[in-house]
């Protein structure tokens, strides 16, 4: 956070909508600021882009806003989330959004350039939030690298979010407003000059950034109106980028829209056809180096830091007679790491009190203190310094990683509590028994567990999971979810009301982090299929459901279709082993399930006798298009979106042999199919190896 100013729209401990506390001015711009906030209700982090009067008045303006607030449909984990758009008494128009814990790749250009690998990784996954936003028939329109944060420095966690306001003025990129069209000269694609955009304008926008990353340099569209046109209709210079980097940025940044890949979907096709830049041709441009990414520090030592000042340099002082020497000031710092390890040092007045001290320090860490690590020393600011601060070591102990520092009359605690209730009773304690020896506390103390893993957090939903399984999002980076991280936690539920309990869940499991609880609600008769599938859902790995459109080269990575879309749909799994059976079905938001295999005309189960391999990969079709199916009408299902809308779920099952003795006719109830499931499970006549899932959103 920056610095606020006398004139900033908001200011800090401010609570907007008796709902959002300010805690600070993240940026500003010409037209507003963005703050961070806390919602004082729930106690996630937020942030909020706020707009100067003048501008709350403006309709264009407003239009802007209400654009961004559209997004709040989108489902992606590559795009911010938008939660509200208010207005606070004062009459400044406000957007309330996710807060993004992260790197903007606009430090990477600012660095000097990016590693291509690390870039291809970044457009694959804007391309992934770009096929969700498109899917909503919304173009960002301004798309630069101060729009995308890494979240945790980690590209393939890259989040596309709107800063525009607040970003306007950074790296000499101007912000265009007015007329329908927003965005950046240096990287918006030709047709906006002319205030039109369109899905392909955010691809171009997509290439002219990874361009600007890679090389280090803020892209030079022109000093006047009339330059700026012109340079957008020659092809960006890619001279020194390594291919398939090089490629992939000419493609999308062509000024010929018709030229440019069709789609978002269609780049990440040839993404991931592409690969990555091989070894020795993955280094930017001049030898400049990709900027470190991935690091976080640890919470509870940063609060430290910023809690007490640093200690003054302490010599080691030998026991003789006499006095020993004055100490200014009179310091103490003890620790115990999150891995076990301890430290100890720090002024006492006798042997006594460093006697007390070092047993305090022992029986609260396990370790003993090293020989020296104590100095007598006076000039002590309370008389039994030895008791006072054995009393605050014995306090900071149940805290499972946490240091002490005392410096003269002021002691501060930092560290990381196993729950709430852990985090209160030591703050009552530290404060205890820091005034009643005449101390100052200071505790800041956040709240663990310290390690967190995703089974940790599944244990802790298990008993909301009403309508299939409750799963965690790994961690970025490692086995356990760091103290400020984000902790999403996926699947289905049976209503609102356990959605809402499976957030407040969620929240009290996993301490000072930030719960993302997101299960899709579906209808009850869908949940009676989907509920049994908790205890067989360990290899879900080894399947996964592919869709697409009939008629069109084109993946569907949302799962959304319209009326009149013709769904294809296939199953994914390795190409071996080829052992097991396959049983494939749709429950639908109509209390029908369909069979789409075996059937009848495809009586085949074994997984070896279905589908396709290529790559590694076999493909089992399981609907196809309409084109398809009329070559073989016989054997190939082919349907059409009607004007039922709502939550449909494709199920996979993979088992030792087939999940029923008998084929099942093509059209049944949920209910009927869900009773013979739940005998076959309960019977054990079949092992299950993997199930997968899938959802398909039919909508208007």
């Amino acid at each position: 956070m920056i610095e606020p100013l006398p004139g900033d729209i908001f200011r800090k401990g401010q609570v907007l909508n008796n709902t959002y506390e300010i805690e600070g001015v993240l940026g500003r711009g010409g037209t507003g600021e963005v703050y961070r906030a806390r919602n004082q209700i729930t106690g996630r982090v937020v942030a909020l882009k706020a707009l100067n009067r003048a501008f709350s008045a403006n309709d264009a303006y407003i239009e802007l806003m209400k654009r961004e607030e559209e997004m709040r449909a989108i489902a992606s984990d590559a795009v911010v989330r938008y939660t509200d758009c208010s207005r606070s008494a004062e009459g400044h128009v406000y957007l309330v959004m996710d807060y993004v814990d992260g790197t903007p790749l606009s430090d990477w250009l600012e660095a000097g350039g990016a590693d291509p690998g690390d870039l291809m990784t970044v457009a694959r996954r804007v391309s992934e939030g770009l096929v969700a936003t498109h899917a909503r028939n919304i173009v960002h329109r301004d798309l630069s690298p101060d729009n995308i944060i890494l979240r945790g420095g980690d590209p393939g966690q890259a989040v596309i979010i709107d800063f525009g306001i607040a970003k306007d003025a950074n790296a000499g990129a101007r912000t265009i407003v007015g007329d329908g069209f927003a965005g950046k000269y240096e990287y918006a694609a030709p047709e906006q000059m002319n205030g039109h955009a369109e899905p392909r304008s955010d691809l171009y926008a997509l290439g002219a950034l990874l361009l600007a990353t890679f090389r280090g340099q803020v892209p030079d569209a022109g000093g006047s109106p009339g330059a700026i046109v012109a340079s957008k209709q020659r092809p960006l210079d890619t001279g020194g980028v390594p291919e398939p980097l090089r490629g992939l940025i000419e493609r999308l940044a062509d000024p010929d829209p018709a030229r440019r890949p069709p789609s978002a979907a269609a780049v990440l096709s040839e993404i991931d056809a592409l690969g990555k830049p091989s070894p020795e041709r993955g280094k930017p441009e001049r030898g400049k180096p990709a900027p470190e990414k991935g690091r976080r520090s640890r919470w509870p030592l940063a609060a430290a830091v910023l809690l007490v000042a640093a200690l003054a340099g302490l010599g080691w002082w030998l026991a003789r007679p006499g006095v020993p020497p004055v100490a200014r000031p009179y310091v103490f710092t003890a620790e115990r790491t999150g891995d076990g390890a301890a430290r100890l040092s720090g002024d006492v007045p006798d042997a006594a009190a460093g006697k007390a001290v070092a047993e305090a320090f022992a029986a609260a860490t396990g370790a003993t203190p090293e020989p020296d690590a104590l100095t007598l020393a006076s000039g002590q600011p309370v008389a039994d310094w030895g008791a006072a601060v054995a009393a605050l070591i014995t306090a900071a102990a149940p805290l499972e990683e946490w240091r002490l520092d005392v410096s003269d009359r002021d002691a501060g605690l930092v560290g990381v509590a196993p729950d709430a209730t852990g985090r209160a009773a030591v703050e009552a304690g530290f404060a205890s028994a820091a005034t009643g020896a005449g101390l100052v506390p200071h505790a800041r103390i956040a709240t663990g567990p310290l390690r967190l893993t995703p089974a940790m957090v599944e244990a802790a939903v298990k008993p909301l999971a009403d309508c299939g399984p409750l799963i965690a999002a790994p961690p970025s980076g490692g086995d356990v979810y760091p103290m400020g991280a984000e902790v999403a936690v996926r699947g289905s539920v049976a209503s609102d009301e356990t959605r809402r309990k499976l957030g407040a869940a969620l929240a009290g499991a996993i301490g000072d982090r930030v719960a993302r609880a997101e299960p899709v609600v579906l209808n009850p008769a869908i949940c009676g299929v989907a509920g049994l599938l908790p205890a067989v859902s360990a290899g879900t790995g080894s399947i996964s459901v592919g869709l697409g459109f009939g008629g069109r080269d084109e993946k569907n990575l949302t799962g959304i279709y319209a009326t009149g879309d013709n769904p294809v749909i296939d199953v994914l799994l390795p190409a071996e082993p080829g052992d097991g059976h396959l049983w494939v079905v749709i429950a639908d938001v109509t209390g029908n399930l369909y069979n789409l295999l075996p059937r009848l005309s495809q009586p085949a189960t074994a997984v070896a006798d279905l589908g396709t391999v290529a790559g590694g990969v076999r493909r089992v079709r399981v609907a196809y298009g309409e084109a398809e199916a009329r070559a073989d009408p016989a054997s190939r299902l082919s349907f059409r979106v009607d004007d039922t809308f709502g939550k449909s779920l494709v199920i996979v099952f993979r088992t030792d042999r087939p999940l029923f003795d008998t084929l099942r006719p093509t059209t049944e109830t949920i209910a009927s199919f869900a009773a013979d499931l739940d005998a076959v499970l309960r019977e054990g006549r079949v092992t299950i190896l993997a199930v997968a899932t899938q959802l398909l959103d039919t909508r208007e």
